[in-house]
């Protein structure tokens, strides 16, 4: 076996299958796009399920990869175990329709045993496979693996649902009795018990069958194009290479861990306890990446994954003896390590650290928040006489705040109180179980469709072009090629004006005729076939013919409303990134007929100051009239140029580049404006939040611009009139006096309802009554709103009238009810939620003071009968 490094292993890997006639696919980012089944991308295949479900045709049917994914289901176990961790490389050889079975096992066998490539020991090889497989079986044997290496394993068979499917087989390296003390030998494969003498390096999924819930295995019918997809993680890899340990053991992980040491003062033992330094190495991965990809910290989705790695790494960097802000020092050594094959953490480093810095630092608060309310449980419990913190509790310590069970067992304990270990367990199970349930390995793919990929005609896109005579080349009609078609149907051309959707453009709209000019069919919807030719949706009015020739035209101001708002969208982009910042990277687009919809990532609202810069700006480029130019070139070059790419777009070796003079250029398949002039006007109609670090931006151009600035102008002219402002001008000036005769008309109301209590406090407190040793003060009140209740508290408060005031009035068709206490043997918070049932009412507090709202008065005069009975019960 070669010794070798992390960044050797995967290119050796790249390039072995390159020289098979593979074509090296770029990793992906790790936020999925257009995949509603993916929180992440979880795996090599999961960028590549339009090859696989034959949606689209690859240039190449022999693909190779290095994707970056993240698995989140177990992160309690990272740090744990030897080979968990959140963000991984998925190492993959994939055939779309090309070599099968024969091929991949022998490309697997020499890639791993030949002396030009890994060189393992055969002998130290195991290979495991679905029992009813025995082409796999024989085709191991031809390749010279010794029967006794081959395990029947019943659950190696890969299907996720309705879709393509098949059996598995996967290859593992044993390392030996060092890591089976009790001798276990090969059972441990078989009967899959967790171990780790038995590490599973490459995993070989034999895609040929379309799965059908409705039928038994034994009855699933072969897919028309067989698929090849496999995976090798590179962690394990290298672990077993640099004789690892673990996989944390190795050069992807070891310079973090050497800089946690530097942080901590704490030094790393590979066989001693190390959770806490495996745990931040692996989480900093995740989070740069992650980060560098565009997502961003918050309460939900990614967002929230990415926090809880976060508070997870910051709270085992405290039990390290790590006393505030480290993360982010961090994410260097992270770049460092992975530069070769991903150098853009280095080149977002600076963003990624002040997120991190960011977020590690409201975490602090947070962190003070979550210990308050650990104070308040326990002080809870102590007054209920109970010496046992509840597992429901721990969990929300846990899920809400970050808290480790340890820090809440060693608090707990501290302060004299049992832990509910079994109860935190339950209620952790329940969300692992509702994670799982949720997630999709690998993602569903969708079926085949045998017709459609099976059409190889040409068809070319015509740019510029609003009207063509086209020579129909295909036509289909319920899932079959007809020669003559009605009704519904899909239709190609050998040259077609219609823009198919893509890239956030929406399809063009239009009609076809025949020789005569007559309409005979109106196209709905343009999409590409998996070949890659423009797919016409059509509603046929007269009978078409295969082979017969037709004038497409397009519904022009469909197209030129359509044009206005794609070309505005790379000026809204460039303008972001000038404004905001290079961060803010595209999350989705839509460029319809009336509006234009950008999502970018962000971290927080785009101030109404930078809006307007943004929308100036842009302006400003349209009025200068600057040329937009499209430059057919290849995709080196296009880089060289600064093109920008747009989000999860797929470029082959030719690309069009789109040039908007100086200020914009990126890499763009869409119909756009010839100048920014026609663009004529941009208007940002909203900003706002969709998602955990992504924000959105809706605006208009053109005549809709004009309509949205006149409805602003109108709208002001109304308030104008309102205000009684002479001028549209003067309405700010006018607004902001009515503004301070207000605030004035407020004081003086406040200084009456400050008279107004006074004047009732004398007749409220003089009926002091006594229940169990306590004074208390129980009355109905006439008060305007509920901050006169709060007056008449504070005068109270002032003066050694009782231990307890109950007050409660009813205002308006609500009731409002106060409940404060200067002794330790009532807590107001208590006693409201005893007190607020009698009027409907629900409410809560601190131990001196608390409010409730109800609406049923009629039950007043029952509450304050009841507060001395409630106050001698307590």
């Amino acid at each position: 076996m070669k010794k070798m490094t992390s960044t050797e292993v995967r290119q050796m890997f790249l390039d072995f299958f390159q020289s098979k006639g593979h074509s090296i696919e770029p990793s992906q980012s790790l936020v999925p796009v257009n995949d509603p089944t993916l929180l992440w991308i979880n795996s090599g295949v999961a960028t590549l399920k339009p090859y696989f479900d034959g949606s689209v045709v690859p240039e190449n049917p022999r693909i190779t990869n290095a994707q970056k994914s993240i698995r989140t289901n177990d992160i309690e176990n990272v740090g744990k175990t030897a080979r968990h961790h959140t963000m991984f490389e998925m190492l993959g050889n994939f055939s779309i329709g090309d070599y099968f079975r024969d091929e991949a096992l022998a490309y697997a066998w020499e890639l791993l045993t030949s002396s030009e490539y890994f060189d393992f020991p055969a002998e130290k090889l195991y290979i495991t496979y679905y029992p009813d497989d025995k082409d796999t079986f024989n085709r191991w044997i031809e390749l010279g693996v010794d029967a006794s290496h081959l395990v029947p394993i019943e659950d190696n068979f890969w299907e996720i649902g309705a879709g393509p499917s098949g059996p598995d087989t996967e290859i593992f390296y044993d390392r030996g009795e060092a890591y089976d003390p009790e001798n276990i030998g090969l059972k441990l494969l078989a009967e899959d018990i967790e171990n780790d003498r038995y590490i599973e390096i490459y995993n070989i999924v034999l895609s040929q069958f379309n799965a059908d819930p409705a039928v038994p295995r034994s009855e699933y019918k072969e897919l028309p194009q067989k698929n090849i997809d496999t995976g090798m993680g590179l962690e394990r890899m290298v672990c077993i290479i640099q004789e690892g340990k673990t996989n944390f053991d190795t050069d992807l992980f070891l310079p973090i861990i050497r800089e946690i040491e530097r942080i901590s003062g704490k030094t790393y033992d590979p066989d001693g306890d190390n959770m806490s330094f495996k745990v931040i190495a692996d989480h900093i991965r995740a989070l740069s990446f992650a980060i560098g990809d565009g997502a961003l910290p918050g309460n939900e989705g990614r967002g929230y994954v990415l926090r809880r790695l976060l508070r997870r790494a910051v709270m085992h960097g405290k039990k390290l003896g790590i006393e505030g802000k480290f993360l982010a020092q961090l994410v260097p050594i992270v770049g460092q390590i992975m530069e070769s094959y991903y150098p853009e953490v280095l080149e977002k480093q600076d963003f990624i650290m002040q997120i991190i810095d960011r977020e590690e630092e409201a975490f602090g608060r947070t962190i003070d928040e979550g210990s308050k309310l650990l104070d308040e449980l326990l002080a809870k419990l102590k007054e209920e006489g109970k010496t046992t913190l509840e597992g429901q509790d721990i969990f929300r310590l846990y899920d809400t705040y970050g808290f480790p069970v340890e820090l809440t067992e060693e608090l707990a304990e501290d302060a004299g109180f049992k832990i509910d270990h079994e109860g935190f367990k339950a209620a952790m199970k329940k969300q692992q179980d509702r994670a799982r349930a949720a997630a999709v390995k690998g993602g569903s793919m969708g079926a085949q469709n045998e017709t459609l990929q099976s059409i190889k005609e040409e068809s070319e896109f015509l740019y510029d072009v609003e009207k063509y005579d086209a020579k129909l080349l295909v036509a289909v009609k319920d899932d079959e090629k007809v020669n003559t078609a009605s009704g519904e149907a899909q239709l190609i051309f050998d040259k077609t004006p219609f823009y198919a959707e893509m890239g956030g453009q929406v399809a063009d709209h239009g009609v076809i005729k025949n020789a005569a000019g007559k309409v005979v069919a109106e196209v709905k919807d343009v999409q590409h076939a998996p070949n890659g030719q423009n797919l016409h949706m059509v509603n046929i009015l007269s009978t078409l013919a295969v082979g017969e020739t037709y004038t497409l035209e397009i519904d022009t101001e469909r197209r030129h409303g359509i044009v206005k708002n794609h070309t505005a969208t790379h000026l809204l982009h460039a303008a972001l990134h000038n404004i905001v910042g290079e961060h803010a990277l595209q999350a989705g687009s839509l460029n319809e007929v009336e509006f234009l919809r950008f999502d970018f990532t962000h971290f927080a609202p785009v101030s109404k100051e930078e809006l307007a810069d943004i929308e100036h700006q842009v302006n400003e480029v349209i009025w200068q009239s600057l040329p937009v130019e499209t430059i057919e070139t290849d995709i080196e070059t296009a880089k060289e140029m600064g093109a920008m790419a747009l989000f999860g777009e797929k470029y082959g070796k030719n690309v069009r580049v789109v040039k908007i003079g100086d200020y914009s250029v990126e890499l763009c398949g869409g119909t756009h404006t010839a100048t920014t002039s026609e663009i004529g006007l941009f208007k940002i109609i909203k900003e706002e939040g969709i998602g955990s670090g992504v924000r959105r931006i809706v605006a208009v151009t053109g005549q809709k611009a004009y309509e949205a600035f006149k409805a602003a102008e109108n709208t002001l002219n109304e308030v104008a009139a309102a205000v009684k402002a002479p001028q549209a001008a003067q309405v700010v000036a006018k607004v902001t006096a009515l503004q301070e005769e207000l605030k004035a008309a407020q004081k003086e109301k406040e200084a009456l309802a400050g008279k107004l209590a006074a004047s009732q406090s004398e007749e409220v407190f003089k009926n002091v009554l006594m229940a169990a040793d306590t004074r208390f003060i129980a009355s109905q009140v006439t008060v305007p709103d509920a901050k006169a209740l709060r007056n008449l508290a504070d005068i109270w408060k002032q003066k050694d009238l009782s231990d307890v005031l109950v007050l409660v009035a009813k205002i308006g068709e609500k009731v409002s009810l106060l409940v404060a206490s200067k002794t330790a043997d009532v807590k107001a918070g208590n006693l409201i939620k005893e007190l607020a049932p009698y009027i409907d009412g629900r409410g809560g507090g601190k131990p001196d003071m608390a409010m409730a709202g109800g609406t049923n008065a009629v039950g007043i005069p029952e509450l304050i009968e009841n507060v001395g009975s409630k106050i001698a019960y307590k």
